[in-house]
């Protein structure tokens, strides 16, 4: 496909997600349906459409107007691209711009233009990151980093570093994490790497990296609300005795290859045995949450995202709280972490946390930011008095 072409498909795209449809469903159907669509075709599409997606905004005020097209004209502008260049309607390229659509357009100006938001976030964001607000809302925009992290357990960094890179595949150290490498080039050929299908090394954000190198010692863990099991894993690597319990038991399917593929024994705990699983050194709470430290990854969910949603989120936040303190033993610690940058899911939740359980205090609790190294995430350890 030429350049012209995939502008074209990413248009058609957008199209349906203005319409209601999720963007992978409709890069899905899209490729589907059009087989002919390379692998390097079917990524450069979707490299046009997420990037629109995080800058939905901005490029709607660029491209004068709300249509797929309006919003592809707005990124290459961004861009600095040849607009008409692109628009000459060769082949299957979009067709060339009318006069209105060459006059049409404007820089943002509008803070929820700006930053890519929707207007009542800019308000929560400043309430909650203060002067860091412009640059995290900014960061947000960009593409996130791709992440490994070295399972300690079979190797070391400098080991794993030098078997990717026999492999295609570039890293730096990334500093957030001991365990942690980001991948500078050739993220595309991770899938089918043997370090990777050899449980050398893992995808897993170096926030999230950070935050499981701040659980010290070792013992027994509860992953309470463990999704796909990353953090599972990477708490086994480090010498924990893990239990992964998810309220969805199908999240986990994938974790006990997973765990075996990396050389671990991770136990798994079913939503009906979670009554009698007894009682733990720690308790992680990963809780469900807006993801507004990951909208890098997943920008579609920062406008989905409504304030009742976010209360539903809060209250079962607080629920899940409420019920994985049962399970910290006397002199154990309950972790809570989210990968939102919003005060009133992490700071806020801890507060009314300890007013609601007498004889708990917080120990610890710190942030990670929306950066180069790592998705924007939260951590607080508690402990009782």
């Amino acid at each position: 496909m030429t350049p012209g072409a995939r502008i074209a498909a990413a248009i058609e795209i957008l199209d349906q997600v203005q319409g209601g449809q999720a963007a992978e469903q409709a890069l899905t159907r899209w490729a589907r349906a059009r087989r002919f669509a390379g692998s390097g075709d079917r990524a450069a599409i979707r490299d046009h459409v997420y990037d629109a997606l995080r800058h939905w905004r901005s490029d709607a005020c660029r491209g004068g107007g709300v249509t797929g097209r309006a919003r592809m004209i707005g990124r290459l502008r961004a861009q600095g691209h040849d607009v008409m260049a692109l628009f000459d309607g060769a082949g299957h390229a979009p067709a060339p711009l009318s006069a209105l659509e060459s006059a049409s357009g404007h820089a943002p100006e509008a803070e929820g233009d700006l930053w890519n938001l929707p207007d009542w976030l800019v308000a929560a964001f400043k309430q909650s990151l203060g002067q860091q607000a412009h640059d995290t809302a900014l960061a947000l925009c960009q593409r996130a980093p791709v992440t490994l992290r070295v399972n300690m357990a079979r190797t070391d960094r400098a080991t794993a570093q030098a078997q990717l890179h026999a492999q295609g595949i570039e890293t730096t150290l990334n500093p957030r994490a001991d365990t942690a490498l980001t991948v500078t080039d050739g993220p595309r050929r991770l899938r089918n790497a043997p370090s990777y299908l050899d449980g050398l090394v893992e995808l897993q954000d170096g926030s999230s990296q950070a935050a499981m190198a701040g659980i010290e010692g070792t013992g027994t863990v509860l992953d309470f609300c463990a999704g796909g099991g990353g953090k599972s894993l990477a708490l086994a690597a480090a010498g924990w005795q893990v239990t992964a319990h998810d309220i969805d038991a199908g999240r986990m399917r994938d974790l006990p290859a997973r765990a075996e593929r990396a050389g671990h024994r991770i136990g798994l705990c079913s939503p009906q045995d979670i009554a009698k699983a007894g009682t733990f050194d720690v308790v992680l709470c990963d809780a469900p949450c807006s993801g507004s430290g990951t909208w890098r990854r997943t920008p579609e969910a920062k406008w989905n995202l409504t304030p009742e949603r976010l209360d539903m989120l809060r209250a079962l936040q607080s629920q899940v709280l409420d019920q994985a303190i049962a399970h910290v033993n006397a002199r154990g610690r309950l972790i809570y972490a989210t990968c939102s940058v919003l005060h009133n899911e992490n700071e806020g939740q801890i507060d009314a946390m300890l007013a609601r359980h007498r004889g708990w205090h917080l120990a610890h609790a710190q942030r990670w930011p929306v950066d180069a190294w790592g998705d924007g995430f939260f951590a607080a350890h508690l402990v009782r008095d």
